[in-house]
């Protein structure tokens, strides 16, 4: 603040007194991000946050234009696309931001386990990432249906019968999420709140714990790493790391531009229930693992419903996802739990890619 100018220095003081700019600007310096050859990941999550941030801007922006309604909805759409300035523009980095987001979480979340990130004291830190891709692919799964077009709305019919096949409870799942026994004007108004209110709630306490977790017990070292004294160097959080955090942003910002710009987002047609469904009717990428799974699985797996072995074995799997830091105990040995752990995700994300690849294969064949 030495060098400021008196009148800046004024505003500086006044702002510190009544919201603590000093405490903040002491806890930005005083933070350090870990040096070694596996910091690279650190920037995924910074690169997560910078895509949420422009997913909130865009979908405000739409938000002044759409109508939650089956009988305008798709209009209100094709007028943001064709009337609105820069609507277009809009529309696709919105729906090109949600998917690198999600792929960046996904980046960021298998790293984290890659590199034991979830181990003491950072459970809660591993518990709260978690609860964010899940929430993420809450956004993408309720956003996908608000253009009301025909690819969304018969694909949604087809998720939303996914939990009705659970017993007991599924039935009830289903008609929650439908707001009836079949997806009509009802779901799309329960899916645009969910989408644009209760989400968002949920999120911004969730972020809010990530982040202040984060700062409190810093960034992991992978374990050997820390073994090694002469490796934990270290360089500033501010500005070194967020510098270059700011140029991974930059870039981002560049492909998003040419994405939506050279393949912007389409409408198709709107969604008629009468209708018979379309061919190649199919989930978002980030589904896909799963849909094409339940498509492959025999009807009966010794005499249970194939899908529903296939539900099962997905809650299963996401169950061990969560529960890592609690199964890596140091009575399984640091190096052989880690492994373990390693070889979870590495298979995990073999098998989504192998499933996700042939279940495009597969459709642009048909």
């Amino acid at each position: 603040m030495e060098n400021e100018s008196p009148k800046h220095r004024k505003v500086w003081l006044w702002l510190d007194e009544r919201i603590g700019l000093s405490d903040l600007a002491k806890l930005v310096k005083k933070k350090e991000v870990p040096l070694h050859r596996h910091t690279f990941w650190y920037y995924f999550g910074g690169m997560t946050l910078f895509l949420f941030m422009i997913q909130v801007g865009t979908g405000i922006l739409l938000l002044l234009y759409y109508r939650p309604s089956a009988g305008e909805a798709f209009e209100s759409i094709q007028f943001i696309m064709t009337e609105v300035e820069f609507g277009w523009l809009v529309r696709s980095l919105h729906s090109w931001s949600a998917n690198l987001m999600i792929f960046a979480m996904f980046m960021h979340l298998f790293s984290a386990l890659m590199l034991n990130a979830y181990r003491r004291p950072r459970e809660m830190t591993w518990l709260s990432g978690s609860g964010l891709l899940g929430l993420s692919l809450a956004f993408g799964f309720t956003g996908y249906l608000l253009p009301w077009n025909e690819l969304a709305y018969f694909a949604t019919r087809v998720g939303t019968e996914i939990p009705g096949i659970l017993p007991v409870i599924g039935p009830f799942l289903r008609r929650l999420l439908r707001g009836g026994d079949d997806v009509t004007g009802a779901t799309l108004t329960r899916f645009y709140g969910i989408h644009v209110a209760i989400l968002p709630a949920i999120v911004t306490v969730v972020l809010g714990l990530h982040l202040f977790l984060v700062q409190k017990h810093g960034m992991s070292r992978p374990a050997r790493a820390e073994s090694d004294e002469a490796a934990k160097r270290t360089m500033p959080f501010f500005p070194n790391f967020f510098l270059r955090d700011l140029v991974g942003w930059l870039c981002a910002l560049g492909l998003l531009a040419a994405l939506a710009a050279y393949f912007p987002a389409e409408l198709g047609k709107k969604a008629d229930p009468f209708q018979p469904a379309p061919i190649g009717i199919k989930p978002e990428w980030y589904f896909m693992a799963m849909f094409q799974t339940l498509k492959l699985l025999p009807s009966h797996i010794l005499g249970v419903e194939g899908e529903l072995v296939g539900v099962l074995g997905f809650g299963l799997i996401g169950f061990i996802l969560i529960a890592i830091p609690f199964i890596d105990r140091p009575a399984l040995g640091a190096k052989t739990s880690g492994r373990l752990a390693a070889a979870f995700g590495f298979l995990l994300i073999f098998y989504s890619v192998i499933l996700t690849y042939l279940g495009y294969t597969m459709s642009s064949t048909k």
